[in-house]
């Protein structure tokens, strides 16, 4: 009896163990429901065909509101390891200026992207560091409490100014 619960107990915890290492998948960005971008004409459709059929875009261009994109990813994460991109598609609509038909489409993925090296570290400055008792007693000496009167010729004073 003893072990028939042992092995049902074993068998539970090794489930249970299989279960937990399963990936956990995470959809975020344009999901296309009724239509695909890839069904978009180049010369046909306009601005307001490709809003009725595909929605609002993810976003538009910073520099040219006529270039729209429409971003989707996917993510999978196991246990507690960092979240792996699997899939990312970009699909870039650029309309014509003038007339607002679709100009091209273009459809990017996860290969054709570009890994950029982030430098984290800060932006050094020019002069040097002082020390926290440097800072405490920088203006020591530098000066009488009292402001200077006004019979001092100070440079680049001016008279009656009093600081």
């Amino acid at each position: 009896m003893f072990r028939r619960v042992a092995y049902v107990a074993f068998a539970a915890g090794l489930l249970g163990s299989v279960a937990a290492c399963a990936p956990i998948t995470t959809y975020s960005g344009f999901q296309a429901i009724e239509a695909n971008p890839k069904d978009v004409k180049v010369g046909t459709d306009t601005k307001s065909t490709v809003r009725a059929s595909l929605g609002s875009p993810s976003a538009t261009s910073t520099f040219d509101p006529n270039v729209w994109f429409y971003i989707d990813q996917v993510k999978q994460r196991v246990a507690f390891r960092r979240p792996v991109i699997t899939s990312r598609h970009v699909v870039a609509v650029t309309f014509d200026k003038e007339t607002e038909v679709v100009k091209n489409v273009d459809t990017l993925s996860l290969k054709d992207g570009k890994v950029i090296a982030f430098n984290g570290r800060e932006t050094p400055t020019r002069g040097r560091e002082l020390t926290i008792l440097e800072q405490l007693l920088g203006n020591v000496g530098r000066g009488g409490m009292l402001p200077p009167s006004e019979d001092e010729q100070v440079p680049g004073g001016r008279p009656g100014d009093r600081r």
